[in-house]
């Protein structure tokens, strides 16, 4: 076992920052790790935020289209306003709600993973990130699971 518990020999499959949330998948299969790792592989990864603000027309388009951070130009992205997701779970501490700040929940589909990627591209174009939830990797996605709960996939 691994400091977190892992058995020798399994890894994460990317990672999420320390005030994200969501899927996270463990492999032993390096061949599998690195095709989801690898920016070049371009595997969709999908998240959920709550957003600080109302996404008007001109920020949903340059989410869209790529924005230019300090570590360069990202991809486009397939970004949408959405409802509040019907899964989603209490969040402990639960996000500030303020009586005078609107907020908003986008659903965007990235195929690169630059640190923190969804928060500077979000803050970017002014809208920041209240809350973001990792919702699948490529075919892989939360459907049914709780959080802390797990289940075993095939590659």
């Amino acid at each position: 076992m691994d400091g977190f518990g892992l058995p020798k020999g399994v890894y994460a499959a990317g990672r999420l920052d320390r005030d994200s949330e969501g899927l996270l998948l463990l492999t032993d299969n390096g061949k599998l790790q690195a095709r989801i790792a690898s920016p070049r592989a371009k595997m969709p990864k999908t998240y959920y935020a709550l957003v600080e603000g109302v996404p008007g027309a001109e920020a949903l388009e340059a989410l869209r289209a790529g924005v230019a951070l300090k570590d360069g130009q990202t991809r486009p992205a397939h970004v949408a306003a959405t409802d509040v997701p019907e899964w989603l779970w209490q969040r402990d501490p639960p996000v500030r709600f303020r009586k005078t700040v609107t907020d908003r929940w986008l659903r965007l589909t990235l195929t690169e993973g630059k640190n923190r990627q969804v928060r500077r591209m979000c803050a970017h174009v002014g809208l920041p990130v209240l809350r973001l939830i990792r919702w699948s990797i490529g075919p892989y996605d939360l459907t049914g699971l709780a959080p802390g709960a797990w289940r075993e996939v095939t590659p």
